[in-house]
Order: structure tokens, then C-alpha cells, then sequence
């Protein structure tokens, strides 16, 4: 199916969702709590409660996980507030339940578009962690999810509801460092040796199986859970697709990419770890993008990682530069940015970064009708985490890849087109027409 421009998408899916979203109050005495579910609430779902428990506007009605402590945790943490809050391990009970509003999904990534897919098919609407897809083909199935449903779809990558970020890509916006030609989105940081360990039976309490949902089974191991998943080609996408999305995400939007790129190649590999995760401790992609209206004229983004380094770029361990003709802007992620004019001179700076509240305000006020525009919707989920796959990708080939940004394919390698997608067990959570 062709790629929309994201502000054909954005005028499609406002037309449903502000049919379908619920009716915004006439005051704000009888203003109606929204119905919430969490799924996964450990974890980044474990800091979502921990600011949902404290509104007045909201209700969490269920809990959902796999794993029993964690669910008992959850459950424990909302009853302070709401003590008629259900604990469940299956989301389809969640999703079976009609006086749910919303649900919140913070699961491993290889369950993000299943569970949103299920989700919005249920008539819920949904913020969904980062990276929205473990794939590309997920990502286009959420996307026309949304348009099918009506219903409204957050991504949690929180720099875009940051009121300082926000003041910054409107300077880029109006033009104040020129034209923006080259993004660069990094990753430094020191993380930890995964070792090596031999398979073992999954810990009492956890239900293994649906936690690989539709994912092939793979034998339980120790360094596999909890968090560590994310290294694993079955159920992650790398340190890229955990930390490195977020600054992606916000690059994407600086270069004021409204598609996929055309080209893309990464050269990685473990060079510093010897244990057992699987994507790369060190990348470095290039994604080239062709402006339309400018026959001939490219603009490119770039991701360096390095999971091993504990040393700064530009003053930020995660961050994103936007070069443009006539200056440049650096943003450190949750920390503040700088633009720079002419001859290196600071213009203009700010601290904060990203905002988990307002990004919760935002989702909600699109629900009750408050507002009409989401911060991160599902094309700005898609559009970065297309990026994550095919540096991926180009990692794990080795090649030059030519996207087809319409049909969503690499047009030049077979090897490389088959991962675009992933394979499926038969599993109630496999979604239709992957």
C-alpha cells in the first residue's frame, strides 16, 4: 500500500478520530474520567502508573502482564489510589472490556504493534512505547489500524511534547538556521556485559509462552529478562531501537522528512562486547532523502552509536545536531539545546528536554476533543522506527539499500527486502496480513 504524506494522514485519521473520540466536557466540573488499561506495567508501564495514579481525570481499570511479581507489583501501586483496579494476565480481557477508554502497551518491542493492532481493532485508543514496530510491515499494519479504527495512537517518544524541543523545531520551522541538509542522531553511553549463559527453564510465576506471543519460542535464558530482551533479534531492536529512537525520532523531524529515505546503508558489529545480545555495540548509518519539489536535491541523516563509550558528542551523550545553511542547532536529549549562527556564534539556548505529563496531556486532550493533533501519531512512530530497522538491517547484510518509500521495500537485495518483515508463530496475537 502506498506511504501517505504524513499531513494526508493527519487530515484522514482527524476526521475519525473526532467522530469516534469521546465527548469533550462542557465544563470542567463534569469533565469524564478516561478508562485506562496497562499493558506491561513494568518497566517504562511501571513509570506511566506512577504519574497516572496521581490524576483525578484518569482511571486505571486493569493491569496486564505475564509475570506474576510484576503484576502484583502493579496492581499494589494503583490500589493507593483506585482499589477496584482488576490484575489479569491475558490483554485480551482488557480489550474485551467495552468501558475501557485507552490502554498504555510497555511490552517487549516484538508485542508494541500486535497489542496495538489488537487494541485499536477493540475500538481502544492507544499510546503505544517506542520503537512503535519491531519491523517495517508492523509498522504499515498500526498505521492503517489507525485509519480503520478512527481511534487515536501515541508514541511514547516524549522529546516531542518537551516545551523547550518544541520551541526549537519551530526556530528551524521559521527558518532561523536556513535550510537543514543533514541530521545527525547519536547514541553514547556505557551499558553492561550480557554474558554468556545456557538455556534454563523460564522462573516460576512467568508465562514464557505468551510472552513470546507471536514470536517464534526460543529457549528460555537467564539474560534474557528482565530488560535485556531489547539485544535480541527476536524480541528487540537493539540499543537504536531503545535509547537511539528517541534522538532519531527528533532528527526525522528537524530535516522535516514527511516520508521513508531512499537510501540507506549501516556498517556495525559487536566490537567491544563478547557475550550473547545480538545487534550491534557500535553502528554508523547514512539515510539519504530525496526533496521532492527539488529534482536533484538530497538531504541526509546519520546515526553513530556507541554502547561501550562513556564520552559525550557535542556536549550531550544523546543527542542530534541539525546543520542547516546558515547555522546550526544541537539538542541533547532531556537535558536542553543550543543554536549556533555564523561563525559558530550562540544565538539562543534552553534547557529541559523531553516531558512524559505533557505527553500524557496531550494523548488525553486528543481523546476528550481538547485537541486535534498528536504529538508523536503513528506516522511519526513509523517514520523513526523505519529508520532503526533498516540501519539494522544494513548492519546485519552489509549492503546499500535502495527503499522504495511508496511500496515499503528494498528493491535491490532479496536478502535484505525478507527481513522488512519477520516470522510469526500461530499465536491469537499474530497480526492479520503480515
Amino acid at each position: 500500500m502506498p506511504l501517505p504524506e504524513r499531513r494526508e494522514f493527519l487530515q484522514t485519521a482527524a476526521i475519525g478520530a473526532a467522530t469516534l473520540a469521546i465527548s469533550p466536557p462542557t465544563s470542567a466540573g463534569d469533565s469524564r474520567k478516561i478508562i485506562v488499561g496497562v499493558i506491561g506495567p513494568g518497566g517504562m508501564g511501571g513509570n506511566h502508573i506512577s504519574q497516572l495514579v496521581k490524576r483525578t481525570d484518569v482511571e486505571i481499570a486493569y493491569v496486564c502482564d505475564v509475570d506474576k511479581k510484576r503484576l502484583t507489583d502493579a496492581a499494589k501501586a494503583v490500589e493507593k489510589t483506585s482499589k477496584d483496579v482488576k490484575a489479569v494476565g491475558d490483554m485480551r480481557k482488557v480489550l474485551d472490556d467495552k468501558s475501557v477508554d485507552a490502554v498504555f502497551i510497555a511490552t517487549p518491542d516484538h508485542w508494541h504493534s500486535p497489542a496495538a493492532i489488537l487494541a485499536l481493532d477493540a475500538g481502544k485508543h492507544v499510546y503505544v512505547e517506542k520503537p512503535m514496530s519491531h519491523n517495517i510491515r508492523e509498522g504499515r499494519l498500526v498505521a492503517d489500524a489507525v485509519k480503520r479504527s478512527g481511534k487515536f495512537l501515541q508514541v511514547g517518544t516524549q522529546s516531542r511534547s518537551g516545551a523547550p524541543v518544541r520551541e526549537a523545531m519551530q526556530r528551524m520551522k521559521e527558518g532561523e538556521i536556513g535550510e537543514i541538509l543533514v541530521a545527525k542522531a547519536w547514541n553514547s553511553q556505557l551499558r553492561r556485559n550480557q554474558g554468556r549463559v545456557k538455556p534454563s527453564d523460564p522462573p516460576a510465576g512467568l508465562d514464557y509462552e505468551n510472552w513470546c506471543g507471536p514470536a517464534p519460542i526460543v529457549p528460555y535464558r537467564s539474560n534474557l529478562l528482565p530488560g535485556n530482551w531489547r539485544w535480541y533479534y527476536n524480541f528487540g531492536c537493539g540499543d537504536i531501537g531503545n535509547d537511539g529512537v528517541h534522538d532519531i525520532d527528533v532528527a526525522v523531524w528537524g530535516l522535516g522528512a514527511t516520508t521513508h529515505p531512499s537510501r540507506a546503508t549501516c556498517l556495525g558489529g559487536k566490537y567491544f562486547f563478547d557475550d550473547d545480545q545480538e545487534f550491534p555495540d557500535t553502528q554508523y548509518a547514512v539515510f539519504e532523502y530525496p526533496v521532492e519539489e527539488k529534482p536533484g536535491v538530497r538531504k541526509q541523516l546519520i546515526f553513530e552509536q556507541r554502547i561501550w563509550s562513556p564520552y559525550v558528542q557535542e556536549g550531550y551523550e544523546n543527542g542530534v545536531a541539525l546543520y542547516g545553511t546558515k547555522g546550526m542547532l544541537i539538542i541533547g536529549h532531556s537535558v536542553g539545546w543550543k543554536l549556533y549562527g555564523p561563525r559558530n556564534k550562540l544565538i539562543a539556548e534552553k534547557q529541559g528536554g523531553a516531558d512524559l505529563i505533557a505527553h500524557h496531556n496531550n494523548f488525553f486532550d486528543c481523546i476528550r476533543g481538547d485537541a486535534k493533533e498528536l504529538n508523536a501519531d503513528v506516522m511519526a512512530g513509523h517514520l523513526a522506527a523505519t529508520i532503526v530497522h533498516l540501519a539494522n538491517i544494513g548492519a546485519r547484510t552489509n549492503k546499500v539499500l535502495e527503499f522504495d518509500p511508496k511500496t515499503e521495500s528494498i528493491t535491490n537485495e532479496t536478502e535484505a527486502n525478507a527481513l522488512v518483515k519477520r516470522k510469526y508463530r500461530d499465536h491469537w496475537g499474530t497480526p492479520k496480513g503480515v
